[in-house]
């Protein structure tokens, strides 16, 4: 596992460790089932506080890209399965909300137009 903190960059370490985790769980560079290491250890490998790794963890954890498993540790789980049914969730919540708010579905598209504009410009 390759990961690395740029400690005077913009980005928070805690998502700088999220989001190469998460990209490597994507790409398979992390096998599904894989065991990461502990945050204490994470935490000392990369000059990080443990709350830092904790917080980057408990995030992958809701994402769907990581399993914790108490003292078996945190697994990494099957991404591309979980990934899409999760995205899908929160699309289908999206319409349903916009739809509540009376939002045409040209102007609901519209609008989740420039939010993933936002997110994947500035992401």
């Amino acid at each position: 596992m390759q990961l690395s903190i740029d400690h005077a960059g913009p980005t928070p370490p805690y998502e700088q460790l999220r989001s190469q985790i998460a990209e490597q769980a994507r790409t398979g560079d992390l096998p599904a089932g894989l065991k990461l290491p502990t945050v204490r250890a994470l935490a000392e490998q990369l000059g990080l506080a443990a709350n830092t790794v904790a917080r980057a963890y408990r995030e992958l954890e809701a994402d769907g890209v990581v399993e914790t498993h108490g003292r078996r540790g945190t697994l990494v789980a099957a991404v591309g399965d979980t990934a899409h049914r999760l995205a899908a969730a929160a699309a289908t919540e999206f319409a349903d909300r916009a739809h509540r708010l009376g939002l045409s579905r040209d102007e609901a598209q519209a609008a989740l137009s420039g939010a993933l504009d936002l997110v994947y410009r500035n992401g």
